[in-house]
């Protein structure tokens, strides 16, 4: 823990933004594909989502679930409900993300009959993750930056800090290098650098 703000607060709102500005790319391109009919850019999909899929799933909620609440657990038994709400949250993004990436997988297969599906499971996978972060930021975040002590700060700043999201601004390591630039290049403006759509 730095002077002021924890490290970790810092993290996980930075965090949020880029989880924030993936949910808002996803909704770019489906607004695009309902207003224009095109099928979508399979490929930046499949890779955004595997971006939402290996950084906020994977690395944001783990060190949430193992490492920030069970400390807020103990210092702010107050919380326990919204907490177990957050936890099963975090169990039903995994099991939604796959969901949309079979959903995904059956569009871009068997075209039109299919874009339906995918594109409500999509609005209801933004508008849940959009409300589970709104939980956290004006509710959780808060209650932990004055329930948890110094010591606990330090242990969570710690485990926040082994998080590299190449959209915080971290180079990303060399596996996701390909990644984020492949995003970057494909997605159109002003989601990325590719043409507007």
């Amino acid at each position: 823990m730095t002077s002021g703000r924890p490290a970790a607060l810092h993290i996980i709102h930075d965090e949020h933004r880029a989880l924030a500005a993936m949910l808002n790319a996803l909704k770019l391109l489906a607004d695009d594909v309902r207003r224009s009919g095109r099928a979508p850019d399979f490929d930046l999909i499949r890779a955004i989502l595997f971006y939402i899929d290996e950084f906020p799933e994977r690395l944001h909620h783990a060190k949430e679930s193992e490492v920030l609440f069970p400390l807020l657990r103990q210092r702010a038994p107050q919380a326990i409900a919204d907490l177990n709400r957050i936890d099963a949250d975090h169990a039903r993004g995994e099991r939604s993300i796959r969901e949309l990436e079979h959903l995904l997988l059956g569009y871009e297969q068997l075209g039109e009959s299919r874009r339906d599906r995918f594109l409500e499971a999509l609005d209801r996978y933004i508008a849940f993750y959009l409300e589970h972060m709104v939980l956290e930021e004006q509710h959780l975040l808060p209650l932990a930056e004055s329930a948890l002590t110094r010591d606990d700060w330090q242990e969570v700043d710690r485990a926040f800090a082994e998080n590299r999201d190449p959209l915080t601004g971290h180079i990303p390591s060399e596996e996701y290098a390909a990644l984020f630039h492949k995003i970057l290049r494909i997605a159109p403006a002003p989601i990325g650098l590719g043409a507007a759509r």
